[in-house]
């Protein structure tokens, strides 16, 4: 206890802390330039060869990309992807000491028009962008993001891989290229430069409208994420790409996961944070960068003078409030202020996190039968394949509940006037379907697609999305149109379904 007349003669012990080494944790000899972690110091040219033997490590271990394939690099403008178009510059150079073997070609998606960009703001970013894409001499691909109206049907559709590669394949397409490459010289190749397509103020009007449909700031960042992916795999496909590089660093990723468990895609962490994301079939999204954190990339940025372009999101000044996206942000961002191993432990867990892999021929099953989501192609994790005890049947029970007590709702009877024979109502569940007396009968004939038939279709995820959606007439045309498709196959299966063998019938 401190009592009042007692006296302190001793002298105070200053403690000292350990000073940070100033020598190469490396080389031992060098003076460090660069803290990444406590104890971890390094010199200029030692951390740029730990940066770059991290990028090339990456593609080694996991042998996804066959020498000379070619691969999509998607850039942004932002430091992580611009640090992956500076690595992948490097590594094709003539010096390089562990040379990469793919054919690389840029894409940029311009999003000014989503975020109210104005049309002099948008040909300021292009013209920077596009002066740093000449540089590299790879081929590049600018498209607005207003092109996104006009996709095919088939960019939310699995397609097959036309080649299934056996194991031992790398090691021989690797010995190959290098014999090719010894005998033959690289040959160098002038950048294919894309013209800028024009867009018209009534395709960005139409893209606003699509944005702004929906209420909150959450579901327009998951949206526009959902929109930006489709164009990515579509100009992959186009443009004769197999793979599409992504540069989702650490730091990202680990938002990215609690963001994705707060908006309920538990089920699909494994494809949207791990190396390599199949879901496509022929095209494979690959994330070389998921190792490097913010603080690694924006060092070697700033020492080695790799240049990003700012371009303004649709959180840009928004409060920490705003949206799931922006709070998981400032939580995990402040949280590693304080405690520095936070990112590498929620990285770590999404390291752990595995999917099924499902062979060809089941993906193009899932498409025929609608084993997968409209909008992000990820399995669904509803309806059927959902378990009684889940969190989605107890939402569908309350949700159900809640309609059935809604004043004005009528009941679907054998006694309710039907407009067609053999059609069923919307919700395909006994009871109220949540329709007024005055809205056309219980089971209307409408051509458009309603929310409730848009919901069987979608993830958990991508439900609460188009739940928070003020109009579904907003939506892409192939969106629409592919969930058209799917109703009218299921609907088809159904009614042919008495005469079709299940799977344990055919021995009988």
């Amino acid at each position: 206890m401190c009592q009042v007349d007692e006296e302190y003669n001793d002298q105070l012990d200053l403690t000292h802390v350990p000073s940070v080494s100033k020598k190469c944790v490396k080389c031992k000899e060098a003076t460090a330039a660069v803290v990444i972690r406590a104890g971890d110091t390094y010199c200029r040219s030692c951390f740029k060869e730990f940066f770059v033997h991290k990028f090339r490590a990456m593609l080694g271990k996991n042998r996804i990309i066959f020498p000379g394939e070619k691969v999509l690099l998607a850039v942004s403008g932002g430091p992580s992807s611009c640090s992956m178009l500076s690595q992948v510059q490097e590594g094709l150079s003539q010096n390089a000491h562990k040379k990469l073997r793919f054919s690389p070609g840029i894409v940029f998606i311009d999003e000014g028009g989503a975020v109210g960009q104005s049309v002099e703001e948008r040909r300021q970013t292009v013209v920077q962008l596009q002066a740093a894409f000449k540089a590299t001499g790879f081929p590049f691909h600018i498209v607005p993001l207003e092109q996104v109206l006009d996709l095919p049907g088939s960019v939310v559709t699995t397609i097959p891989s036309s080649s299934e590669r056996p194991a031992g394949a790398y090691k021989s397409a690797v010995g190959r290229f290098i014999q090719s490459d010894h005998t033959n010289g690289p040959a160098a190749q002038e950048p294919e430069e894309t013209p800028l397509p024009d867009v018209q103020e009534s395709q960005t009007e139409s893209l606003q409208q699509l944005i702004r449909s929906a209420k909150t700031l959450t579901a327009r960042e998951d949206l526009l994420n959902t929109l930006r992916q489709h164009l990515l795999v579509h100009t992959a496909r186009t443009e004769g790409y197999s793979k599409l590089m992504l540069g989702d660093n650490c730091t990202r990723l680990a938002v990215k996961l609690l963001t994705s468990i707060s908006l309920g895609r538990g089920a699909q962490l494994a494809q949207d944070t791990g190396f390599s994301d199949s879901r496509y079939g022929d095209i494979i999204i690959v994330r070389p960068m998921r190792d490097y954190s913010v603080k690694e990339v924006a060092y070697h940025n700033h020492m080695f003078d790799v240049a990003s372009v700012f371009i303004p999101g649709l959180d840009t000044k928004t409060p920490d409030k705003a949206s799931i996206q922006r709070l998981t942000e400032s939580f995990v961002t402040k949280l590693q202020a304080d405690f520095p191993s936070t990112v590498s432990t929620i990285y770590r867990t999404s390291e752990k996190l595995q999917t099924a892999g499902r062979s060809s021929s089941t993906a193009a099953t899932d498409n025929h039968s609608g084993g997968r989501c409209l909008l992000c192609m990820c399995n669904l994790d509803t309806a059927t394949n959902a378990e009684n005890a889940s969190a989605f049947k107890a939402t569908l029970i309350s949700e159900q509940l809640s309609q059935a007590k809604r004043p004005g709702a009528t009941r679907c009877s054998s006694d309710t006037p039907r407009p067609n024979a053999g059609q069923r109502c919307s919700s395909g569940e006994a009871g109220d379907c949540g329709r007024t007396e005055g809205g056309g009968g219980c089971c209307s004939s409408s051509k458009t697609v309603e929310t409730d038939d848009l919901k069987s279709l979608l993830c958990y995820s991508c439900q609460l999305t188009v739940k928070d959606m003020a109009s579904l007439e907003r939506l892409p045309q192939y969106i629409l149109s592919e969930a058209q498709k799917r109703q009218r196959r299921s609907q088809m299966r159904e009614e042919i379904s008495e005469f079709l063998l299940e799977d344990g019938d055919e021995g009988d």
